[in-house]
């Protein structure tokens, strides 16, 4: 599968979805009945790839059959409506794990997608900065005695180690952290220490032949959210919008997805994405 032809070619597609198999709230064929009913012609699979350390979100090895089975079954089903697409949301955990490990150049995807979730604390402790901003703030005095700028410049570090391992077609949220570092302390997208932490990566990815995802889950807060940190950040963008100008003027494929676990939300952000690309 060409992603960069596909996402260059359409716009009905959603390449970023999370279902029964890791923290998704519907099964995989409730997700499809969705995207058909939305208009999507293209619907990539995506689950949490299984990691080697212990984590609610993230799908288990021993699931991994019964996931290409009921995709097979999807997919055969669906032929005539839909085109579907088995992948994994691949976790970069160092040296450790990643999507150039083994394990991952065996499975036969369709495509890889390779994320930051987890990074070491100071002790060492691998840490998901991903969740909350009030678990964020929470882990932050936990595990890494409130030192954003650790946070960040490790967050950035690994991403920029992910890339240069490889093994992957997309890069998912790459600059997700702003959101919970923002609310953690506000203006810190703004400083010139984290501007060149995201130059550094746009010049990374312009140099290889990579996609990079416009995640679009954040532009509004879920319903029923009682966050009002969550609510005041939104809506955004991962990537920003100025960050979004500077991939496009270094002649990056972007990719719009909805990085979505509940069915309902398979839509979100989109076109305010697409409105925003195109002025651009």
């Amino acid at each position: 599968m060409n992603i960069k032809d596909l996402v260059t070619s359409t716009r009905a597609y959603n390449l970023h979805s999370h279902t029964q198999f890791c923290d998704g709230r519907a099964d995989m064929a409730r997700f499809v009945d969705v995207a058909i009913s939305a208009g999507i012609r293209h619907l990539g699979f995506t689950p949490h790839s299984p990691i080697p350390i212990d984590s609610p979100c993230n799908m288990k090895k021993e699931d991994v059959k019964a996931y290409f089975d009921e995709f097979n079954r999807l997919k055969g089903i669906h032929a005539d409506q839909i085109n579907v697409y088995i992948s994994m949301e691949i976790d970069y955990l160092g040296d450790m794990w990643g999507a150039s490990h083994e394990y991952f150049k065996n499975l036969p995807l369709d495509y890889r997608l390779s994320s930051i979730h987890f990074i070491p604390s100071q002790d060492g402790e691998l840490i998901d900065v991903d969740g909350s901003p009030s678990g964020f703030i929470e882990k932050m005095q936990k595990y890494f005695h409130n030192d954003i700028r650790y946070v960040v410049d490790t967050f950035y570090n690994r991403t920029t180690d992910m890339i240069e391992k490889g093994g992957f077609d997309m890069i998912g949220h790459f600059d997700k952290i702003g959101f919970n570092a923002s609310i953690y302390r506000p203006g810190i997208e703004d400083e010139a220490w984290y501007r060149k932490h995201i130059d550094n990566i746009i010049d990374l990815v312009a140099a290889r032949p990579l996609v990079v995802e416009v995640n679009t889950k954040a532009w509004d807060a879920p319903v029923g959210s009682n966050d009002e940190a969550v609510k005041s950040y939104n809506p955004r963008l991962f990537p920003s919008a100025p960050t979004i100008r500077r991939l496009h003027e270094a002649g990056v494929t972007l990719a719009v997805n909805s990085d979505v676990h509940y069915p309902q939300r398979i839509l979100t952000g989109r076109d305010a994405a697409f409105r925003i690309i195109d002025a651009i």
